[in-house]
């Protein structure tokens, strides 16, 4: 499919999303989507495969004369409408709102953006007429082909731990390297060579210091911003208490608090809760963060390849990075509304890196662990889990970097980490 209008010819060639089937589905429903995601995901391209006409207010002379008379540049256009990063231009929101209060019609806005918008402080809440899809970088079974199948959630659930079953390529630890180092981002990781790659990482982590941040928040000191990224980097996949942030920052705790909320914003840090239960006590409240693509990690940092697999920590950093990023590119398809959690005890006696959780109180708990070896003494929380939750523990998961699936005990399987993509 190729679509012209404003933004100008689109490719052909396009790599299918696990959100495409959600997204064409909700259009049936709902007069209008919003799209949101880190910048570069591919929302502007995913859209425009469904739009009809297509608004891009990244561009100076689109967004001045819709901001000058947003209600008349909507009117008479072809359905889908793409309102790409649509909240340059705030007062759109409100034309919108006005549109579709006028003919609700399903399928007529498709609203994307790489700042996630205070909706509910804006003049329409949007409730029952807009709704909000996340959108993050390609998982790895998108960049294969596989976005269609099941969700590797809505599999486990759904068939238990027999269900999950050895890949049929065997990686090594050097391989899920090469993977993560590629990240997420679509035209990176599909397009560009590994040299190229390093460029376009650190040209998008300084593009969103100098121009993205400014225009979310103006007068951020770049060089604080930049310092507070770094040990949020440091700490990806981890639980640090916020006072051990900002002092390696060499900020104050207000400061780290709105640079926080500040990348949060724009789909950069991702904040993984602490799952909580009335059957289990002196469980931590602190929630877990991940900068979303390990890629961007070792950008931030100016990480190497050496530098990672011989480094202290990092390496098990990026693969539950790694993985939280591609269980996160498929919680809004799945069919069981999972939400992610990670899991602690106080004093970290016991814990469990990722927790999900389904609408219905099933429970998936996964270890992550860079070696190519497990042994029962790995799945030990994964024990204490299941048998604390009983009937809501679904399965137990612990992935690794060898290439074999084995049962370690009753409803706990060891995996290989590219069982996800399977």
């Amino acid at each position: 499919m190729r679509e012209t209008g404003i933004l100008g010819q689109v490719s052909d060639l396009y790599v299918p999303r696990i959100v495409d089937g959600l997204l064409d589905e909700l259009l049936l429903s709902f007069p209008a989507i919003s799209l949101v995601g880190p910048r570069a995901a591919g929302k502007t391209t995913t859209a425009v495969r469904r739009g009809g006409t297509v608004l891009r207010m990244d561009r100076p002379e689109v967004r001045q004369s819709v901001a000058a008379s947003p209600d008349a540049m909507l009117a008479g256009l072809r359905p889908p409408v793409i309102l790409d990063e649509w909240q340059e231009v705030p007062e759109l929101l409100g034309a919108v709102k006005r549109s579709v209060d006028e003919d609700p019609s399903p399928g007529r806005y498709i609203l994307t953006g790489s700042v996630r918008a205070e909706l509910e402080n804006q003049v329409w809440p949007g409730t029952g007429r807009l709704l909000q899809i996340p959108m993050y970088g390609m998982s790895v079974r998108e960049v294969r082909g596989r976005a269609s199948l099941t969700p590797f959630i809505d599999r486990v659930i759904d068939g238990g731990p027999d269900t999950v079953t050895a890949p049929e390529d065997a990686l090594s630890v050097r391989d899920y390297l090469d993977l993560m180092l590629a990240g997420s981002f679509p035209e990176p990781s599909l397009r560009m060579p590994a040299a190229a790659r390093r460029r376009w990482f650190a040209g998008y982590v300084e593009q969103m210091i100098t121009r993205d941040v400014p225009a979310v928040a103006p007068r951020r000191d770049p060089e604080l911003l930049r310092r507070y990224l770094s040990v949020l980097a440091v700490n990806t996949a981890g639980i640090a208490a916020e006072s051990t942030l900002w002092s390696a920052a060499g900020i104050n705790a207000k400061t780290a608090q709105a640079y926080q909320a500040l990348f949060q914003r724009m789909f950069v840090l991702d904040l993984v809760p602490a799952w909580f239960s009335n059957r289990i006590s002196r469980l931590v409240k602190a929630p877990k963060r991940y900068l979303v693509d390990p890629a961007l990690v070792t950008a931030v940092l100016g990480l190497g390849r050496d530098a990672i697999l011989y480094g202290p920590d990092m390496l098990g950093r990026l693969l539950d990075t790694f993985v939280a990023a591609q269980l996160r590119a498929e919680l809004a398809a799945s069919s069981n509304d999972p939400r992610l959690y990670h899991l602690r005890e106080e004093q970290g006696r016991r814990e469990v890196d990722l927790l999900i959780e389904t609408a219905s109180g099933q429970l998936i708990g996964i270890e992550i662990k860079a070696a190519a070896t497990v042994t029962a003494s790995d799945a030990h929380h994964l024990t204490w889990l299941r048998d604390q939750t009983g009937d809501a523990f679904a399965a137990g998961i612990v992935l690794h970097t060898g290439p074999h699936v084995f049962p370690v005990s009753d409803r706990i399987v060891a995996a290989p980490v590219s069982t996800l993509w399977s």
